[in-house]
């Protein structure tokens, strides 16, 4: 048994060397890239404008999927919902929708984008239940026997996904890795202090 245990041991202790500093991470931004890049850029592609000059104006679409709420207390018309706070937000949630997935995908700032969008995906959910009123079946519960709900299940993998990144960062195959490079070779070597 202990001859079995040391092989073991030594298997996946050599496999975890191998794969230490740069799978997790380039893996976790590979299958954010597979699974929800095209998502989150198809659906900001929603809230613009079309064509080059569209990209930088923010359609009514926008403030019907971000704040439902507020546009049906100004009578569904989205040019009347104040410019403060609500404009910001709009346009905040919509170009973050572009500018978050991107930064994950080439792994630039990667912890940073990855709590952004943990912090989107958690706005997203709950504008889904509270004002999208998605039925039960949708949200799900967790600890059940049915893991497909799109909310509670779906969602919480792709937050595990993210707070991976988080955690053990984009890995050496990034953006992050190379820029890290580029700052620590500019840095002025420490003085020596006896």
């Amino acid at each position: 048994m202990t001859q079995l245990t040391a092989l073991y041991d030594r298997i996946f202790g050599l496999i975890e060397a191998k794969l230490d500093g740069w799978f997790l991470g380039f893996l976790a931004r590979l299958v954010f890239a597979a699974v929800l890049a095209v998502y989150y850029l198809h659906s900001a592609s929603l809230k613009v404008g079309d064509g080059v000059t569209g990209f930088f104006s923010v359609g009514d679409n926008a403030y019907f999927q971000i704040l439902p709420s507020v546009v049906e207390a100004y009578g569904y018309d989205a040019s009347q919902v104040p410019f403060f706070p609500y404009d910001l937000i709009v346009f905040a949630g919509t170009y973050a929708e572009f500018v978050l997935p991107l930064l994950i995908v080439f792994g630039l700032f990667t912890r940073l984008a990855s709590l952004g969008m943990i912090g989107f995906i958690v706005v997203q959910s709950y504008v889904d239940i509270a004002f999208h009123g998605v039925d039960a079946a949708t949200v799900g519960s967790w600890f059940d026997r049915l893991p497909s709900a799109a909310i509670l299940d779906q969602r919480a993998l792709w937050v595990f996904l993210l707070i991976a990144l988080v955690v053990k960062g984009a890995g050496a195959l990034s953006l992050d890795h190379v820029l890290g490079r580029v700052v620590r070779v500019k840095q002025p070597p420490r003085p020596v202090t006896a």
